[in-house]
């Protein structure tokens, strides 16, 4: 054991990927879950198109080199969370592992990470890649959703640490909104929102070209997601906001500077309503998207009332945040705000049905928002890799050997965990020392 190398950690998201090793506090790398391939023929299919001679097959580039690539075509293997093309997906590992982490996948066990009803089939073709292409010792493949309520404990006191919780995790390009009771996701409740960054990204854009005419126009996507992620908040109503700006523009509306990248001219960009506006999508969806009118505190409290009745009330305990997406201010105030007012209004309709007869106890509702939100799942993946625990429950190279890609189907540890409830503690018993997790104390009574 002290001999042995830390875990490779790798978070494969629709917009971004994360990797690094365990025991950190933050991924090492984080790049665009993109690749750029040459493709010389333009009939067959995909696959066909790629069987490449020689060279030509390890002539590809990944994340920001494959965006900034030209005379490559731009892939991305990735789609709502789930891997569409495993051929891809094969050389992207490869980079990710070789190019950035430079390291040996033979010294290294492996956590990934999958999103909620992935399917089984394709945690074989994962453990496939994994043992058969780059041989591996170990492979343990985490729910992302599990590893986000784990990631929250840092917020948390001892007493108050559960696997009970709905985790809200919205990226760049997708939103799901997981219930997960005692470690298992409530498969059957998961709830899918058409809203994530890059659909804020693109709404500013938008606001911005009928107002701004200084932005260059390859640059004007770059521009919008500058302004998101530096001006962009949560406000309480929407309406005195606009009074707010309009009372008193000066104050509000920031300056926006940079430069034209073709002519090196400066330009600047007033940016007012948007810094509301943009993130405004999640709780007024219909003011960018007619097709989809339902705000996220009706989504959250749907998929909590889908749920079993005896893990209500702890779901609502314990909403916790994950993903970049999730990071604006006052957002966890502003959807805790929205999703009591639904919970308060309900328990007063049943009150007055029952004309006074029933007295229901109020509903405490607990939204999340702790430090490591933005890295959420890969730092819950991070904790987990970095316990004694893990590497007796990963799933071997010899274990695959004998019974091959199907024992990846079920992964255990967190039913192993929950037999022994301390043994799971040692996730939290952490100092950060210079971005640098260290385990302080393990008990395996």
């Amino acid at each position: 054991m002290a001999g042995r190398l830390p875990a490779i950690v790798i978070d494969n998201g629709t917009g971004y990927t994360k990797l690094g090793y365990a025991g950190n506090k933050e991924p090492q790398f984080i790049i665009p879950s993109a690749i750029a391939i040459k493709e010389s023929s333009k009939v067959g299919d995909q696959a066909s198109r790629r069987l490449a001679r020689g060279i030509e097959d390890l002539d590809f580039f990944i994340g920001d080199d494959a965006i900034e690539s030209t005379g490559y075509s731009i892939k991305y293997p990735i789609r709502h969370g789930i891997v569409e093309d495993w051929d891809l997906m094969e050389r992207y590992w490869e980079q990710c592992i070789f190019k950035y982490l430079r390291a040996e996948p033979e010294d290294h066990y492996f956590l990934l990470t999958e999103p909620p009803l992935n399917t089984p089939e394709n945690r074989e073709y994962t453990a496939e890649i994994m043992f058969e292409s780059f041989n591996v010792p170990g492979l343990y493949i985490a729910v992302q959703a599990v590893l986000a309520l784990s990631a929250s404990w840092i917020s948390r006191d001892f007493g108050d640490r559960t696997l009970t919780g709905i985790v809200i995790d919205s990226g760049d390009g997708v939103t799901h909104v997981i219930p997960v009771a005692d470690g298992y996701v409530i498969g059957s409740c998961i709830k899918h929102i058409p809203i994530a960054g890059r659909n804020i990204t693109y709404f500013i854009q938008s606001l911005l070209r009928e107002r701004e005419f200084g932005i260059p126009p390859e640059q004007s996507l770059e521009t919008a997601k500058a302004i998101k992620e530096r001006f962009c908040y949560i406000c309480p109503d929407i309406a005195k906001e606009f009074e707010k700006y309009d009372k008193n523009p000066s104050k509000w509306i920031k300056k926006f500077n940079s430069v034209n990248s073709i002519t090196k001219q400066p330009f600047e960009v007033d940016v007012g309503f948007e810094r509301f506006l943009g993130p405004e999508i999640f709780f007024n969806p219909e003011i960018s998207n007619p097709d989809f009118v339902t705000p996220i505190s009706e989504i959250v409290d749907t998929c909590i009332q889908n749920c079993p009745i005896d893990v209500r009330r702890p779901l609502y305990k314990n909403i916790v945040l994950s993903g970049g997406s999730t990071m604006f201010r006052d957002f966890d105030r502003r959807l805790q705000r929205d999703i009591q007012r639904l919970v308060t209004s309900r328990l007063k309709v049943s009150q007055s049905l029952s004309q006074g007869a029933l007295q229901p106890k109020p509903i405490e509702v607990q939204v999340v928002s702790h430090s490591m939100q933005r890295f959420a799942v890969w730092f819950g993946a991070s904790m987990l890799a970095s316990t004694p625990e893990f590497y007796e429950v990963c799933h071997t190279k010899a274990a695959y050997e004998e019974h091959g890609p199907s024992i990846c189907r079920h992964n255990p540890v967190f039913g192993a965990m929950t037999k022994t409830p301390l043994a799971f503690q040692v996730l939290l018993n952490i100092l950060s020392i210079n971005n640098v997790l260290v385990v302080t104390h393990f008990d395996k009574h």
